[in-house]
């Protein structure tokens, strides 16, 4: 179809009372580390998907839904968190849970939460090992590899983000799910 006829059908409707006015789009922003909520020390490499260095980064959205998932995926061993945050959570020191705004499953084995241990030596994660979180408004669980290690938090409160600590060379890959 040549120029001319474009612009032919765009005259005749014109007229009509059709109106040829643009719509907007609607652009999903991608989910993915959060640039401005990070620690000093951290690097985010690929595409915002990836922590290295020394602290603690947030991610771009908040849970929202009843029911919220995200995986984590351990590129390299060292020290490492990961878990909820929120926005005035300490992300300067990993492995995180030193404040009362951070929850978070630890390299050691450990989940804690304001500088306490709430469980401790539940998994081995090696290098390769994926981590999965799930908070519904009432719990936090985690998953190693897909197994739930049934050892639930519960008492968080207000917006929280997920949150990604490292240091000691360890790097975490975010995999964001639809939450």
């Amino acid at each position: 179809m040549s120029l001319t006829s474009i612009c032919c059908f765009k005259s005749c409707f014109e007229g009509t009372g059709f109106l040829l006015k643009p719509v907007p789009v609607k652009v999903e922003e991608r989910i993915s580390l959060d640039e401005c909520h990070k620690g000093p020390d951290v690097l985010l490499i690929k595409n915002c998907m990836r922590l290295c260095g020394t602290g603690g980064a947030l991610c771009t959205a908040p849970l929202v839904q009843n029911k919220s998932y995200f995986e984590v995926k351990l590129q390299q061993a060292g020290i490492w968190g990961v878990g909820l945050a929120t926005r005035n959570a300490d992300l300067t020191i990993a492995p995180g849970g030193n404040d009362p705004d951070t929850w978070v499953i630890t390299s050691e084995g450990n989940i804690r939460h304001n500088a306490t241990i709430l469980h401790q030596n539940i998994i081995a994660p090696k290098e390769g090992d994926i981590i999965g979180v799930t908070y519904d408004h009432i719990e936090l669980n985690f998953y190693l590899n897909g197994k739930c290690l049934e050892k639930p938090v519960s008492g968080i409160r207000g917006t929280v983000y997920p949150a990604l600590f490292v240091d000691d060379g360890a790097v975490l890959e975010f995999i964001p799910q639809d939450f």
